[in-house]
């Protein structure tokens, strides 16, 4: 139907509305993460802000799961309170934390501190107990090819991708940005159990194909850190 260009052994999925994809995306994180409630005590399901996946935070929320047992926590956040408009934790708790999903457990990557890295050890001690690999993430994308908070003009970019630094939290401070951001590193997001790519409209189409058409330069379009085996991809019109 599109071609995109995948890597090998990434699987697309076209739907005509984001009501369907996301109701397609819904159950697959379900199931996903009630085979890991199968045999582990907790399972962490990791989500992105934004407007694209406010329907399926409502959709998975009517989901009947464990959530008593399941970590809830963003991808990326914004350096802003939590009632600010450009919070996601804001949305997270309108949308998803919702009815029997309300009883999973929120960790939430903003702090008390000035900046980003003023909160950092805060939030480092609440991810303390994270469990990783992660197993459910659900990831969005820019039309500059960022995922979470891996902004191409980040200057903290280097440190995000190191894949052998220890840290699984870092400040970003993109120009592009209004808002300094706090991400997960490509350590942490890295190698999760299930891994979706959450996309709406013609654009982000073509950034994937953009994005596909020299996967190794990651630093230019940090996206294509994800673009390999297992990535499920849930687009819709």
């Amino acid at each position: 139907m599109h071609d995109l260009g995948l890597p090998d052994a990434v699987d697309a999925h076209f739907f005509d509305t984001p009501d369907d994809a996301a109701g397609a995306l819904a159950d697959a994180v379900a199931s996903h993460l009630s085979e890991r409630l199968l045999i582990a005590p907790r399972a962490s399901l990791v989500v992105s802000g934004g407007s694209t996946p406010l329907p399926f935070f409502r959709a998975l929320r009517e989901k009947t799961l464990d959530w008593a047992r399941i970590d809830v926590l963003l991808a990326d956040e914004r350096w802003v309170p939590e009632d600010d408009e450009a919070s996601n934790t804001r949305l997270v708790r309108e949308h998803l934390l919702k009815g029997p999903a309300a009883e999973a457990r929120y960790l939430s990557l903003k702090k008390p501190g000035d900046t980003p890295a003023d909160g950092l050890p805060a939030v480092e001690a609440a991810l303390a107990d994270l469990h990783l690999p992660l197993d459910v993430l659900v990831l969005g994308m820019g039309n500059d090819g960022h995922t979470a908070s891996l902004f191409p003009d980040a200057p903290e970019l280097d440190e995000a991708l190191d894949s052998d630094s220890a840290a699984i939290v870092a400040p970003m401070t993109p120009a592009s940005q209004h808002q300094r951001r706090i991400t997960l590193t490509l350590r942490a997001l890295s190698r999760a159990g299930f891994t979706a790519l959450h996309l709406k409209g013609d654009d982000k189409l073509k950034t994937l194909q953009a994005a596909c058409s020299d996967i190794g330069r990651v630093k230019e379009m940090p996206v294509r850190a994800f673009l390999k085996p297992g990535l499920q991809i849930y687009w819709s019109a």
